[in-house]
């Protein structure tokens, strides 16, 4: 007579408990390491680093539920080759639902805001990114009140909905939740909306964000911005016009950028150009790099080569300038030269970069 061990009996009875509810699930483990050597320029100060450009290792997955409905799933960590430093989700991380209403999920994710323009920059996200100009700094891992000035954000406790695609047409919203009280008595929170087309070779995007309560009771902030790119042949140009508004205290502060990109793929060959302005503030105050009076513009651009050995790996080069007016302080939204002890008010800054990016 042959024997059943309890292991075997255990296993058995929890297959056999599966089995009614046995659904087909696919897991897959993915991630980026980017990574350049940059020599960075502020008056007053240089200095040669290696510089980590958002580098992730994730997993995410989906369980088919039947009736055209599935789960997801998304645990996304940052990864930083220079240092060994990372965090297990600190990134994109979600889960939820997806079916003939569209995805609905929860977690700590890119706002609708952010995601709708930053295909559109040829730099997102290095040193040369286009949230020096836009956007008006990076936050990539944000709640109510640990950055009020950016609308580039990567939103915790918040909700995200996507509609179903319609004739190329997409609609996406997030909510942050008001889970953060500060100490002035404000409730804030956060709505993100974007209109997107992206079908064939036009792209378009309309989107609008609301921090409600960033600076105090009462207060609010939106960011609105409209986008078009066109790809023909191997050519793709891009434009983005943005206008941010905060309502502080005591005053009103407002200013408008733009941007504009141009890609160019010859084989294994690509030239990369982008060029951003932003205009004087008009109002008082300052919030994050946006400062009223005059003078208080800025222009940043960025002429770049990438040479792509395999879908996965591609080796690239860029130098960046970003021109201050004489009352203004912009900087790198990432890597920024501000701690290298120069001054940045009325500044010229640039940085010169060569790097390694691999996909898998």
């Amino acid at each position: 007579m042959k024997t059943t061990t309890l292991p075997r009996l255990l296993a058995l009875a929890c297959a056999g408990a599966a089995t009614p509810f046995a659904h087909a699930q696919q897991v897959q483990l993915y991630g980026r390491l980017n990574v350049s050597l940059e020599a960075a320029r502020a008056p007053g100060a240089q200095v040669e680093r290696m510089v980590n450009n958002r580098s992730v290792l994730g997993f995410r997955g989906t369980e088919d539920l039947g009736g055209a409905v599935k789960a997801l799933f998304q645990i996304e960590g940052t990864l930083a080759p220079d240092t060994g430093a990372g965090e297990v989700a600190r990134r994109d991380t979600r889960v939820g639902l997806e079916g003939p209403f569209g995805t609905l999920f929860a977690g700590h994710w890119t706002t609708a805001y952010n995601r709708a323009t930053s295909s559109l920059d040829p730099f997102y996200p290095t040193t040369a990114g286009y949230m020096s100009i836009l956007a008006n700094g990076s936050a990539s891992s944000a709640d109510n009140v640990s950055d009020v000035a950016s609308f580039d954000r990567r939103q915790a406790n918040s909700v995200h909905w996507w509609s179903p695609r319609w004739q190329g047409w997409t609609l996406r919203a997030t909510h942050g939740l008001a889970e953060e009280r500060p100490g002035n008595g404000a409730r804030p929170w956060l709505l993100s909306l974007a209109l997107v087309r992206d079908a064939g070779p036009l792209y378009v995007a309309l989107a609008h964000e609301r921090h409600r309560e960033y600076h105090g009771p009462g207060t609010a902030d939106t960011g609105t911005k409209a986008a078009v790119g066109y790809t023909f042949g191997a050519t793709r140009l891009a434009l983005i016009g943005e206008r941010l508004e905060y309502e502080l205290p005591a005053s009103r502060l407002a200013r408008n950028a733009l941007f504009v990109s141009l890609s160019h793929q010859a084989g294994r060959h690509g030239l990369r150009a982008s060029l951003g302005k932003a205009n004087d503030g008009h109002g008082g105050g300052t919030v994050g790099f946006v400062r009223g009076g005059a003078d208080t513009g800025a222009v940043h651009a960025t002429a770049g080569y990438e040479y792509t050995f395999s879908p996965r790996t591609t080796v690239y080069a860029y130098h960046t300038r970003l021109r201050n007016d004489d009352e203004a302080a912009y900087d790198f939204p990432i890597n920024g030269v501000g701690a290298l002890g120069g001054p940045v008010t009325g500044a010229h800054i640039s940085a010169t970069s060569f790097g390694v990016r691999h996909s898998f």
